[in-house]
């Protein structure tokens, strides 16, 4: 599923939601300097941000047009998983992963993320969650189940509790810990909003996984009756955020 992501880079691009500048702006704080390594940096959407606080980016990414699109906008992209990612002896002030750790095997990435920090130099994984209403989020479940029977997403609640998710990021935290090559790790939060126009959420959908690699009569049959439910709406409403992290200090060695 990875890879289905870049079926259409600049959709994903255009309708993926960035990233707070708090969490921006407390990693750059935190780091030793500006030269930051983005691991699994997609089209971009968080490389920029750090671009615009002020630092050198670079972008290691598995998925080669995801890789020429961020290009396109402007970073230095090299095509590679980061587990087989080869340095050549550059380090960082920061490693960051925004919405990417959950396809990088934990341990051995935790283990290279330190291997190519500087001492005192930031991993910070970091991602979104998010639950639409449930005005939106039971049609969206109720039409997946028709459109894809045989889907092992299907098992899933409509809507799922941040806890969940939370749980995941302290799992990330105590697997970044057991490489002992880190100081003790964090785990911070950030709560937001953001409004969603009915076009604007059906051209976020077809980004996220378990819609990406289905059929067009599929995705069409599920964009028709979210769609009608935001109409019911008044063809708009508010998305509740949360952005969280799972972050280190590579301890000092020297």
């Amino acid at each position: 599923m990875a890879e289905s992501f870049g079926v259409d880079a600049r959709r994903y691009d255009q309708a993926r939601p960035g990233y707070p500048d708090a969490l921006v702006a407390r990693i750059v704080a935190g780091s030793p300097g500006p030269d930051v390594l983005d691991v699994g940096c997609g089209t971009g959407i968080a490389a920029r941000r750090f671009q615009a606080a002020g630092c050198a980016v670079l972008g290691v990414e598995p998925d080669a047009r995801m890789a020429d699109f961020a290009r396109s906008r402007g970073l230095r992209v090299e095509v590679a998983a980061f587990e087989s990612w080869q340095p050549a002896g550059r380090t960082f002030d920061a490693v960051i992963a925004a919405q990417s750790w959950h396809w990088v095997d934990p341990v051995a990435g935790a283990v290279k993320a330190a291997r190519v920090l500087r001492p005192r130099g930031r991993l910070a994984i970091f991602g979104h969650v998010y639950e639409p209403p449930a005005e939106v989020a039971e049609p969206f479940a109720a039409a997946y189940r028709r459109a894809a029977p045989d889907s092992p997403l299907n098992g899933q609640p409509a809507r799922r509790p941040l806890d969940l998710y939370q749980a995941a990021y302290a799992k990330f935290a105590d697997q970044i810990r057991e490489t002992e090559q880190f100081d003790d790790p964090e785990q911070w939060r950030f709560d937001w909003e953001r409004s969603y126009t009915r076009d604007q959420w059906l051209d976020l959908l077809p980004t996220t996984g378990g819609l990406t690699q289905l059929r067009p009569d599929q995705l069409a049959e599920i964009l028709d009756a979210v769609g009608g439910a935001i109409d019911s709406l008044g063809g708009r409403f508010t998305m509740n955020y949360t952005t969280l992290a799972a972050t280190a200090i590579r301890a000092d060695t020297s």
